[in-house]
């Protein structure tokens, strides 16, 4: 949690009290206005440029962002930008004070520090790796545990009992196709919508396609092993599953020892690997957090095929991958779920909420396939073997590799194609 700031070329240094620059320089989305009119500038373009980047890990776009450098520069001259209505109110309020005209008008850097965005609510000491492709959960019994001096968010003072709704259009549902299970409802739990999920399949066969195009398998790689990448393994991939969709789901366990099921009404189950907590998510996507002491009376029957499905899979079933290291995960570490699953003759073919693609081919040969790492996963006889796709692009790959990339290329073309509009 120490931010690291680099890239400091435009730096300039101050020599005298009130000197102000004239130089027009800088990254066009976050210049100042004064720099751009040339009336000279010193710390408090600093401040202007913090509220920018704030405003963009926020939103997601620059707050003066247009389609032409421009009319970039005219919305900047006239402070031109709008908070989007969902900020946070500490958050819309700082931005707002740093995105000043007059910088006069800005507060100074140790201002900004004490600002109650900074200062209120729950701060972890540490985030895990798997934010990186999935938000941090705050539901766990124990988060307090690694709370700081700051007091905890109104949203997150009750987690045993936090149901978060996430808002969706009503949709007509999708009539269930044979064997191949999606969901019907425009967003998922986590923040997660089906746009997403689409978005991360068509990432896949884009890259992919181009992968494709350079014939990985006429030039063969000659060191497997070199040529690896380890830290472009997943974080997160199915050890286990059952198909028992012909009566009620499709159960699975995650390679963090998390079980989850997907039932054929297209709501979702999951039950992290403390064995307490359980998650929720209906239809329309809204999220309910629960432990396993306390559920409601409407998920009796669906807690019970949970431990069914948990029970079948630890006496029958061989884990996948239970001699890799897993990486780091803790309380803050949300587990993705099952959005997707089809099965054929030759494979079962898995989409988590994260993006990650995973297929199991009868022969127990499995590729688990990254869009947000475009990095694929080759696990043959147990032994896990990561290559981004730029590797396999330049060195080549094996003939039983290719054939992995070539049938999932085929197979996402599929998906995509039959799936909803």
């Amino acid at each position: 949690m120490e931010v690291k700031i680099g890239d400091l070329g435009l730096a300039a240094r101050i020599e005298y009290d009130g000197q102000r620059k004239k130089t027009l320089c800088g990254t066009p989305n976050y210049i100042a206005p004064e720099i751009l009119s040339k009336t000279g500038h010193s710390f408090e373009v600093d401040v202007w440029s913090i509220g920018c980047i704030m405003y963009t890990l926020l939103v997601g776009k620059p707050p003066f962002e247009t389609n032409s450098l421009k009319e970039t520069y005219a919305r900047i001259a006239r402070c031109d930008y709008s908070l989007p209505p969902h900020l946070n109110k500490n958050a819309s309020s700082l931005i707002n004070k740093m995105l000043q005209y007059d910088p006069k008008k800005r507060p100074c850097v140790s201002d900004i520090m004490k600002a109650d965005f900074f200062t209120t609510g729950y701060m972890p000491k540490k985030l895990p790796p798997s934010c990186l492709t999935m938000a941090p959960r705050f539901d766990s019994i124990n988060y307090r545990e690694s709370i700081s001096n700051r007091r905890p968010l109104n949203e997150l003072n009750s987690p045993k009992a936090a149901i978060i709704k996430v808002a969706s259009k009503p949709q007509d549902p999708v009539n269930k196709l044979p064997m191949f299970n999606i969901p019907n409802k425009p967003t998922t739990g986590n923040g997660v919508s089906s746009n997403d999920c689409k978005e991360y399949m068509m990432s896949l066969e884009r890259e992919l396609g181009n992968l494709l195009k350079c014939k990985p398998t006429m030039k063969g790689m000659k060191n497997m092993e070199e040529n690896t990448d380890p830290a472009a393994q997943p974080l997160i991939w199915v050890s286990k599953w059952v198909d028992y969709s012909d009566k009620y789901g499709f159960g699975y366990e995650l390679s963090d020892d998390c079980v989850g099921v997907m039932f054929n009404d297209f709501t979702r189950i999951v039950l992290l690997a403390n064995l307490k907590d359980v998650h929720y998510i209906e239809r329309n996507g809204s999220e309910q957090y629960h432990t396993t002491e306390h559920t409601p009376p409407s998920l009796e029957k669906k807690m019970k095929l949970l431990m069914y499905f948990r029970r079948y899979m630890n006496d029958h079933l061989i884990k996948a991958g239970a001699d890799i290291l897993a990486k780091d995960a803790d309380q803050l570490s949300r587990t993705p779920y099952m959005y997707q699953w089809y099965r054929s003759t030759s494979s079962v073919i898995m989409q988590l909420t994260n993006g990650t693609l995973q297929i199991n081919f009868t022969d127990h040969t499995k590729v688990i396939l990254c869009p947000l790492m475009n990095a694929v996963t080759f696990i043959e006889n147990n032994v896990f073997r990561t290559y981004r796709f730029n590797t396999i692009a330049e060195h080549g790959c094996s003939p039983e590799l290719g054939k992995c990339l070539e049938y999932a290329h085929k197979k996402i073309g599929s998906i995509l194609k039959d799936s909803p509009v």
